[in-house]
């Protein structure tokens, strides 16, 4: 069989095997075996065992559950409302202060945790009720939350990072210095675009805040310090040449948990426990699907689905760009309905032969790919962080808090559009630190 025709099938398989309601990783299994014993038969089988176990065999992985563990300590303390509280105390003067204490919030929250839901719960439960009572459409205050939250995934350190990385063995160091003038560029569009709205709503209420002493604003500070210390430190080490991205994983894994012991009083053996359990159940899923992804990749290669594919494309007299419009547009569809991870572990061993074929930077395309991925946070009909502010302001419908984070998502495609024509801004970084790939 013709292997693009056979690639088509594997597709068409592996769409209607994961809307079943199977795992991801269990699915992708299924789906890898079954073509593997239809084509290459039953003995290919043994084969697995010895894929799965050897594509967990990285040094690079134990970055994952140690950067999962600093962020599940930060999310099990009041981290974020301290947070979110400093900042809305230093920035009570700046017109429109407390939307933009609000994304600050979950910018810096998100960097510490790297996780998107606990970004939105932690920040959205003090930040929404606050908007709200001081007269913020509820469109602005479940919208910039919901929007907000995303850019765990893209500002360092992050996880959907590193498991890119993984993937297309790319540097994880180069990575997630890409994400941060991209992650930074969202956080203005998401302000500029929060102080329109606000504005437009012709409410000069809405503008003012009360005011603090000096003595207010500073006592909030060594609470929230320690952590973005911590953080400075963590990347400081990675690109200082001191550690490498596991080891930092580790210390800061450490220190986040001896400052929620030592600040915020976290040490209850169940409070504890609790932090650890969590953290092995998302390490574990993520590391199963990185698992079943490495037979997924295999099972394609096998069967010469990729080496054809990428071949294709080069054959193709189609303009590059009208190539990543298209790969886009497939992100924003896989997003819709499938966890970051899964999308990219499924979605790589395809797309960066199609990508470096047409001239594209793998690094570039990384945090394209990842702001494809956060858009699929804020969109229906999965859109995670929508039933996560749903949760926290019953009161506000869910087509209300779609509606507000639509213009959030023309903000994530205004970046991605900014990152086609300007592409130095995520490459400009990693080369600038730690200097041109050769």
């Amino acid at each position: 069989m013709d292997p693009l025709i056979l690639g088509a099938i594997v597709a068409v398989t592996t769409i209607l095997v994961l809307f079943s309601g199977v795992s991801v990783a269990l699915g992708l299994l299924i789906v890898s075996a079954g073509f593997l014993i239809i084509f290459d038969g039953a003995r290919s089988l043994e084969l697995i065992p010895e894929i799965l176990f050897g594509k967990l065999d990285n040094f690079a992985l134990l970055s994952i559950p140690m950067f999962i563990i600093m962020g599940a300590s930060i999310a099990s303390t009041r981290a974020g409302a301290d947070l979110y509280e400093a900042l809305e105390r230093w920035l009570t003067r700046v017109p429109g202060g407390l939307v933009i204490s609000n994304l600050g919030a979950c910018a810096l929250f998100a960097a510490m945790s790297g996780s998107s839901p606990a970004t939105c719960a932690a920040i959205g439960k003090m930040g929404i009720p606050e908007m709200r009572k001081r007269g913020y459409p509820d469109g602005v205050a479940a919208g910039s939350i919901a929007a907000g939250g995303t850019l765990g995934i893209l500002i360092p350190p992050s996880v959907t990072m590193i498991v890119y990385g993984i993937a297309t063995e790319t540097s994880i160091g180069r990575l997630f210095l890409a994400g941060v003038i991209p992650g930074l560029l969202l956080v203005a569009l998401f302000m500029a675009w929060s102080l329109y709205s606000t504005a437009k709503s012709g409410n000069t209420t809405l503008l003012t805040a009360r005011s603090y002493s000096w003595t207010e604003r500073f006592e909030i500070l060594p609470r929230v310090i320690p952590f973005i210390v911590i953080i400075i430190g963590v990347l400081y080490a990675m690109y200082g040449g001191i550690a490498t991205p596991s080891e930092t994983a580790a210390v800061g894994a450490l220190l986040c948990l001896l400052i929620a012991v030592i600040i915020y009083k976290l040490w209850k053996p169940v409070d504890l426990w609790m932090v650890l359990r969590d953290s092995t159940k998302e390490s574990v899923m993520i590391l199963f699907i990185i698992a079943a992804a490495g037979v997924f990749s295999y099972m394609l290669s096998s069967l010469f689905i990729t080496q054809s594919i990428a071949a294709w494309i080069g054959t193709l007299d189609v303009n590059p760009w009208v190539l990543m419009l298209a790969v886009n547009i497939f992100l924003l569809i896989a997003g819709f309905f499938l966890p970051p991870v899964a999308v990219i572990l499924m979605a790589a061993p395809i797309l960066l032969p199609i990508i470096t074929t047409a001239g594209f930077d793998p690094i570039w395309f990384a945090v394209i790919l990842t702001i494809n991925m956060e858009i699929g946070l804020i969109s229906p009909p999965v859109g995670l962080n929508l039933y996560v502010i749903n949760g926290i302001a019953p009161d506000i419908s869910l087509k209300t808090i779609l509606m507000g984070s639509l213009p959030f998502v023309a903000c994530m495609v205004i970046a991605i559009v900014l990152l086609c024509f300007f592409p130095g801004l995520a490459t400009w970084l990693p080369d600038a630190v730690m200097g041109p790939r050769l």
